[in-house]
């Protein structure tokens, strides 16, 4: 009994300091454009390593490049609000903090442009000489680019609508959009009836639970479920080669 108790108690930490973590990209995302600008991207720049059909060292190398720029980002943001708590009076020591702060965010982001030039000129040149050709990929490449691009979109209407917690409340349902993704994961990597309509069953349980407990309206879960399925479904139309 006592180990079941620390197990929830562990788990419970753990869960309260991810949202809160979740919590501190949220807001960042709310309050500063240069974080939304650098999401937006990041998102962006998945859709092209999909499109063209990168090889996994240079993907593994530009997603590294953009967490180092968006973590730089915020931590330039952090740094920005600490200054301000600490001198809110002009101080020229504050000025200097802060502009070195935003430095350090220009010299990673010059230097993954620079890098993402050479990684991406081979395929742009083949793009001039032979013309659009979106690349197909497997169903493990689609769990993980759907998870990643559903996560950041919801970050993103969140921080637009400015209200509720990234695991908790808001628009959209975060459980609900990341439930119905993985429901069309399951649909398309199984393609068997009776277990998609397990996975259907479990994912309007996630969706209803969220309605129950009042953490939602039944219109925030709607949208989740919409914007789970619609891109999910859209990434598998494209890009899927099963």
């Amino acid at each position: 009994m006592n180990f079941l108790r620390f197990v929830y108690y562990f788990l419970r930490r753990y869960y309260d300091s991810v949202n809160y973590a979740i919590e501190g990209i949220l807001h960042a995302a709310k309050t500063q454009s240069h974080v939304r600008f650098h999401l937006s991207a990041a998102c962006f720049l998945l859709l092209v390593c999909f499109s063209i059909g990168i090889s996994p060292s240079e993907f593994v190398i530009l997603t590294t490049l953009a967490t180092i720029v968006i973590v730089a980002e915020m931590l330039n943001s952090a740094i920005e609000v600490t200054v301000d708590i600490a001198s809110p009076e002009h101080n020229e020591k504050a000025r200097i903090a802060k502009d070195i702060a935003a430095g350090a965010v220009l010299v990673a982001a010059a230097a993954a442009a620079i890098i993402a030039f050479f990684i991406f000129y081979p395929y742009f040149h083949y793009f001039i000489e032979y013309g659009i050709v979106i690349a197909q990929h497997g169903v493990v490449d689609l769990i993980f680019g759907s998870t990643m691009i559903v996560l950041i979109t919801v970050i993103m209407m969140k921080a637009y609508v400015g209200k509720g917690h990234p695991l908790r409340g808001g628009l959209p349902s975060g459980h609900s959009a990341l439930a119905f993704t993985w429901w069309v994961n399951i649909v398309f990597i199984y393609k068997d009836f009776y277990l998609t309509v397990i996975f259907f069953a479990c994912a309007i349980a996630i969706a209803v639970s969220r309605v129950v407990r009042k953490i939602h309206t039944i219109y925030e879960v709607c949208i989740g479920i919409m914007t789970g399925t619609l891109i999910t479904w859209g990434l598998y139309l494209i890009f899927y080669k099963g």
